[in-house]
């Protein structure tokens, strides 16, 4: 029995790190046990530190490496979108911005597509990908060293591209947020130019799904009092929710319907 549980252990890791998340539910229905035996299985997995729990599943652990951006595309990907398509509608037109890397800034992207005479300025290929065609748009691409899991351009030449702009707005990411307001990632290089677009910006927006606040990572990025928008899916922590009102940074969550924001900043 020991031995049948420890392959199904080792058949839900790989799952997890295929998928970026599993779902009890789905575990339970694959490998036709009880959901009470996966929960077994993913309390063991994380007692090892190789999961992490989250509201009925798990996630990869996150603590020094970050599950890959395949993955990241597919975990909670309808929340993204939303997500995307929310921040899009802060951003007017005829303004310049910055997009970082990220699968949640490409949903971004993706939902700017109605709008006219926007100048953006990307480290992420993925969002030139999505813009560089669309005829009322100037795109232009940070230089230097591509990070082949992601397409992301880091390093000190993105860095000093980046510091020659003074934008409107600029959309971020982050790869974990902590419970006070610590907003974290994994690449010190990807961080370098994180910091570079948030000082060079008059207003900065997150995006974030709320998976995020169950993640951690090693590299501080910034904290959330540096924001004037955080757009989520759904707001879980009361800490957060109250730090964004402090704070003056506007709440925005997609999943409770396509123009309505908290009462947080107001």
């Amino acid at each position: 029995m020991i031995d049948q549980v420890s392959q199904r252990q080792q058949d839900i890791l790989a799952l997890a790190r295929l998928h970026g998340r599993v779902s009890v539910e789905e575990l339970a229905a694959r490998f036709e046990v009880t959901p009470q035996t996966i929960r077994k299985d993913l309390n063991e997995l994380c007692d090892s530190r190789l999961l992490s729990r989250i509201h009925g599943g798990a996630v990869v652990a996150s603590g020094v490496e970050n599950v890959s951006y395949e993955a990241r595309r597919l975990v909670a990907h309808g929340e993204k979108r939303a997500i995307g398509e929310a921040a899009a509608r802060l951003i007017p037109n005829s303004a310049s911005l910055f997009i970082n890397i990220g699968t949640t800034t490409e949903e971004v992207a993706r939902a700017l597509g109605d709008h006219e005479d926007l100048l953006v300025i990307t480290n992420n290929l993925n969002v030139a990908t999505l813009l560089y065609r669309h005829p009322k748009m100037s795109l232009i691409v940070a230089g230097g060293p591509v990070r082949r899991a992601d397409g992301a351009v880091i390093g000190s030449a993105a860095v000093d591209f980046i510091n020659q702009f003074k934008v409107d707005y600029a959309v971020i990411g982050a790869s974990a947020i902590d419970e006070d307001g610590t907003l974290l990632d994994f690449d010190y290089r990807e961080v370098r130019v994180a910091r570079a677009i948030i000082e060079n910006a008059r207003r900065v927006i997150l995006v974030a799904d709320k998976l995020k606040l169950d993640r951690s990572a090693p590299i501080r990025v910034g904290h959330l009092r540096e924001l004037d928008y955080f757009v989520t899916d759904a707001m879980p922590s009361a800490a957060l929710r109250e730090m964004c009102a402090v704070n003056r940074v506007e709440l925005v969550e997609a999943g409770l319907g396509a123009h309505e924001t908290s009462d947080a900043a107001e």
